[in-house]
């Protein structure tokens, strides 16, 4: 008898640990997926929510102007002087100023505007939807048949997307713009080779490969971050842990999606 109860108590262990470790992620990523499949078509779906469109885009993308400018800014001055300080010791101080511009059209602006606007505006959005879930707003909509994911989740991915990129097109202006103050008028470098190496050095499509990816940063952290809040669950506590879940994750994929992207670029390019 004591045999068969250590058994018993052996399998309910490993059962419990499977589901928990295995099934459990799976069934999560698998309503995630389903979320994310009508999250998208809701937004070409009517009736058009052109004024939760808007309301979102200036949630998103003008109360990021602040943070965007700031750390832009100081990205440029910072990646501008480490490598001036490292070429200068090779003679090689004139390329300072495309290898900044490439190091942040192409991966630098990119993945800050994407870890910045996913801490700051998708957290937001797990939270504002976490607090609706469990007040039982979204169950309101849907008794006053209004879609929930149409209204609640649609505009704001879509703002996400939109908003995103234009952000990062700023984070990398402003970036240069730093790393020139910083280069010709306190380093001391040349005005006119400055910008002759930039032009010469990189290409228009560099920038395009980065507003692209903050594209897709944007769908990511907008699906990820609406669907934690959506599905909440458990009061105050429940929409805490959503809206850390939907950040850090969102957070994590932003680099994970920079290399996988990045490299599908390249190989895009490669066979075109």
């Amino acid at each position: 008898m004591a045999s068969t109860s250590a058994i018993e108590s052996i399998d309910s262990f490993f059962s419990a640990f499977i589901k928990k470790k295995l099934i459990g992620p799976i069934e999560a990523a698998g309503k995630f997926f389903i979320f994310a499949q009508k999250a998208i078509a809701s937004i070409f779906a009517k009736p058009f929510r052109g004024s939760e469109i808007i309301q979102h885009l200036e949630f998103v993308g003008n109360q990021s102007i602040g943070i965007i400018l700031l750390t832009g800014a100081f990205t440029g001055l910072a990646l501008s002087f480490q490598i001036w300080i490292g070429f200068s010791l090779l003679g090689a101080s004139d390329l300072v100023g495309p290898t900044v511009a490439l190091a942040i059209t192409r991966e630098i602006g990119p993945v800050l505007t994407g870890l910045v606007i996913a801490a700051r505006a998708g957290g937001a959005m797990a939270a504002q939807l976490g607090t609706m879930r469990v007040s039982e707003q979204i169950d309101a909509l849907e008794v006053m048949g209004v879609e929930p994911i149409q209204y609640l989740v649609g505009p704001r991915v879509l703002a996400a997307v939109l908003a995103t990129p234009l952000l990062c097109a700023l984070f990398d202006f402003i970036a240069m713009a730093a790393s020139y103050m910083l280069s010709v008028h306190f380093l001391g470098l040349d005005e006119g080779v400055y910008w002759e190496r930039i032009q010469l050095w990189v290409d228009p499509s560099y920038v395009y490969e980065g507003l692209i990816k903050t594209a897709i940063f944007g769908l990511f952290f907008g699906l990820f971050c609406t669907f934690r809040g959506f599905t909440a669950s458990g009061g105050a506590r429940g929409v805490g842990e959503a809206t850390n879940r939907g950040v850090v994750v969102s957070m994590v994929m932003v680099i994970v999606l920079d290399y996988f992207v990045s490299n599908f670029i390249r190989f895009y390019y490669l066979i075109t």
